[in-house]
């Protein structure tokens, strides 16, 4: 039989024995305030052990423990004498319901395991408090570097409210003048950089506010620094400086960088007050250049001096600006290898471009930045001319440490005189750059070659282009200009290899990348050129002129619903532009899409009500609708944008003649006759007209047309003799026409109806009836063909009419 872990406990009568147990008696002494007195022995009740209310004052888990763990012993050799009642009253002793089946001692390691948790000390808890809000700083500090603005915000503001828990525990600790000032500090000062990232001003002045009121903290001044830019960030142009102000007060005069800093913020808000505090500006910068000047600090100066207009002040301003020394600079000549040192050579590769290489580079490259802006911007009015103006700031660059940037100037130089269209002094400017060798004389030789390129002077352009190459092989500019020269020329392979090699060059030069599309797609390579512009819309992203040749080109291959798309995407970007909108109609067109086509089409004469293609496309919409009336104002549009063109009237009066207003298409078709008497194919019509109409005029208008159709013959015999054949004649008008007034009407068809006419008129000479023709084009094209519902009808051969039969009740009188 199994050994009852429990027995052992009910043997316990005589209880005097734990006034001498020394362990019992240390956990009564610790226990609640370590109280005096004799120690009261219950009395047992029938032998049950241990129960709930056995003690006066229940002693902790940790005495009951020490007491069970000295009788443990005695309990198990008791065991064999008789079984006692389990002890169910101690479960805070490291007992559980469950502990029937565990092993003896395993009650052991649970007590070992809650002794060592109450071993934290308060201090040790506090010390865990502060690691977690630090950690919480960092993680927003990264991320707020990262640009994650909500993690950031959501870390520093738990790390708040864990500071704040962090002084209540302290407080019930009396720990409270241990307070850890740096950790308030840093939790504040990151929240108010977090929420100033967020833009979040309030909460970011309070943040900041919290740290410059506890007096605790020192140097808390400055971050009135911080409060002056979330003002000036505001617009709050006075509260911001008064704060700068303020904050230049708290910092002592050896913090100098400090103090510049804040000046230069000064100076800064006084310009950009409304309206600007040019004298109040003048005098923060006048203070910096003094105590430790920089580029920047001078170029402002420069722009206050040339906003009041002080010619003298300007000149001293870009004289100083010259003069400023470039820190943290050598001499150039420590990246140059001397020898053929291997490891001379390791270290020159690795300093070559690493980061301090770099800030040296961006200081040196502001530094130029600060100069050539300055003097294009004094140079116009430093002098009497903008020219002598860029002389006098050259002989100045030239005598100072900036000597390369005279030759930059002199671009610039002519680069105005291009501005100003005055073409012939900036090519003597370029000019001047011809015999050097070197970059410079590179960018000037380019620059001549694009100005006799627009001029269109190739092979001037040719040879500066040349020129530029041979100067510097690696100018891609140069390059491409010469591939503009081949492309124009129409040698397309030439030019397809010289933007290649730009390409090759740099990449990303999207001058080449668009010509090199453009030569593909002359080509017909409609897949290259599709390449081509589908990488340049990676690099130049909603730029419309590329989209347009994506569009264009799926246009092209036939790809209808791709180049819709592109299109679609390019009317969002100009969604004003004609072109595009008539070409969108035109693809619906092809499309058999009328409806959509005369949207966009209608839409395109909105913004551009002069383009004649729009208008005729409108005007035959409307025809073939059967809604002339609405046709006759977009052809009288037309006829205003070309009042030369003949055919635009033609069509207003067949239009007249179609709707059935016979007596308005008769005064039309006189109107033009009028300003045109010499237009053979009026005269037809008049002729026609008024053989259906019977009017007197028939005669007059026959043998009119009989004049106008053999002069017309003279001149075509003319133009055939002296090898000058108008293209006209190898259609079926024309000379064909031209000739039919000598010869009976052969009865040909003119698109699907009877064309040929004649017309029996008597001549005013000889008495007889000679036949004439009559025979016309139509400018509008065909009617359609109408059902035959008259009981009573004659054919009247008329091209407007075809094969209709009208009744005589139909027929003018």
């Amino acid at each position: 039989m199994d050994q009852d872990i429990y027995s052992g406990f009910d043997e316990v009568n005589d209880l005097s024995m734990l006034q001498n147990e020394d362990v019992f008696q240390e956990a009564v002494k610790t226990s609640y305030g370590q109280r005096r007195g004799p120690l009261v022995v219950p009395q047992s009740r029938g032998g049950a052990g241990f129960g709930a209310k056995n003690v006066a004052s229940k002693p902790p888990p940790t005495a009951i423990r020490g007491v069970l763990g000295s009788r443990r012993g005695t309990a198990a050799r008791a065991g064999e004498e008789g079984a006692g009642r389990p002890i169910t009253a101690i479960t805070a002793a490291g007992f559980s319901t469950g502990a029937g089946n565990r092993k003896p001692g395993a009650a052991d390691y649970r007590g070992s395991g809650a002794e060592a948790k109450l071993e934290e000390t308060p201090e040790a808890a506090i010390k865990k408090m502060e690691k977690e809000i630090m950690d919480l700083i960092d993680e927003s500090s990264f991320a707020l570097e990262n640009r994650q603005y909500k993690v950031a915000l959501e870390k520093a503001n738990k790390a708040v409210t864990k500071e704040k828990i962090l002084q209540r525990h302290r407080d019930l600790q009396g720990f409270s003048e241990q307070t850890y000032l740096d950790l308030t500090y840093s939790v504040y000062f990151n929240s108010g950089n977090v929420f100033e990232a967020c833009e979040m001003y309030q909460e970011a002045q309070t943040a900041y506010m919290a740290i410059i009121k506890n007096k605790a903290f020192s140097n808390a001044g400055r971050f009135r620094v911080n409060l002056g830019n979330i003002l000036l960030k505001q617009g709050k142009h006075v509260e911001a400086i008064r704060m700068y102000r303020r904050a230049l007060d708290q910092i002592p005069e050896t913090h100098t960088h400090m103090r510049i800093k804040i000046l230069k913020n000064i100076g800064v808000t006084f310009i950009k007050m409304n309206p600007p505090q040019y004298s109040d500006a003048i005098v923060s910068f006048e203070h910096i250049m003094k105590t430790k000047p920089d580029f920047r600090t001078a170029f402002n100066l420069t722009l206050c001096y040339y906003a009041i207009g002080d010619q003298d002040k300007m000149k001293k301003a870009f004289h100083r600006l010259l003069t400023v020394p470039i820190e943290g600079i050598e001499d150039d000549d420590r990246y140059l290898q001397y020898g053929d040192d291997p490891h001379s050579s390791l270290v020159l590769e690795a300093i070559k471009d690493d980061e301090l290489r770099k800030i040296e580079r961006n200081k040196k490259r502001l530094a130029e930045k600060a100069i050539i802006q300055a003097a294009k911007l004094i140079a116009p009015v430093i002098e009497g001319t903008e020219a002598l103006g860029f002389d006098w700031c050259v002989d100045c660059v030239r005598e100072s440490q900036h000597n390369e940037l005279a030759s930059e100037l002199e671009i610039n130089k002519a680069i105005m005189f291009l501005k100003q269209k005055d073409f012939q002094k900036a090519v003597e400017a370029l000019k001047v750059f011809e015999k050097k060798n070197s970059k410079i004389a590179s960018t000037a030789a380019n620059n001549l070659s694009f100005l006799y390129f627009l001029k269109g002077e190739s092979n001037e352009a040719e040879k500066y282009a040349d020129q530029a190459i041979e100067s510097d092989r690696y100018n891609q500019c140069a390059l491409v200009n010469r591939g503009n020269i081949h492309f124009k020329a129409g040698e397309l392979e030439k030019a397809r290899d010289y933007y290649q090699e730009s390409l090759a060059i740099e990449s990303g030069c999207a001058e080449a990348l668009y010509n090199l599309g453009l030569t593909f797609k002359t080509m017909g390579n409609l897949d290259n050129a599709l390449e081509c512009f589908e990488k340049l819309h990676t690099i130049l992203n909603n730029c419309p002129e590329v989209i347009y040749q994506i569009a264009a080109l799926y246009d092209m291959k036939q790809d209808i619903q791709q180049s819709v798309d592109w299109f679609m995407h390019l009317i969002t970007i100009v969604p004003t532009d004609p072109g595009i909108l008539s070409q969108i109609g035109a693809i619906y067109d092809q499309d058999n899409d009328r409806s959509q086509a005369f949207q966009y089409f209608l839409e395109s004469h909105k913004y551009f009500p002069s383009d004649i293609s729009t208008i005729s496309w409108l005007g035959a919409f409307y025809i073939d609708g059967q809604f002339h009336e609405k046709a006759i104002q977009y052809f009288e549009r037309a006829s205003l944008v070309e009042p030369q063109e003949v055919k635009w009237q033609l069509m207003i009066a067949s239009c007249y003649r179609r709707s059935g207003n016979y007596q308005q298409s008769l005064a039309t078709y006189k109107k033009i006759h009028m300003r045109f008497p010499e237009n053979v194919e009026c005269l037809k019509f008049l002729v026609r007209i008024c053989t259906d109409l019977g009017l007197k005029e028939l005669q007059e208008y026959a043998n009119k047309l009989k004049k106008a159709e053999k002069a017309k013959e003279l001149r075509e015999q003319r133009r055939e003799n002296s090898g000058r054949r108008s293209g006209r004649n190898r259609g079926s008008g024309g000379s064909e026409r031209s000739n039919s007034g000598h010869r009976a009407p052969s009865g040909r068809q003119n698109s699907g109806r009877k064309a040929d006419q004649e017309v029996a008129i008597r001549d005013s000479h000889s008495g007889r009836k000679k036949p004439v023709d009559a025979t016309y084009s139509d400018p509008i094209g065909d009617l359609p063909p109408r059902p035959r519902t008259a009981a009573r009808s004659r054919v009247i051969e008329d091209d407007d009419f075809g094969d209709e039969e009208l009744g005589d009740d139909l027929l003018p009188e």
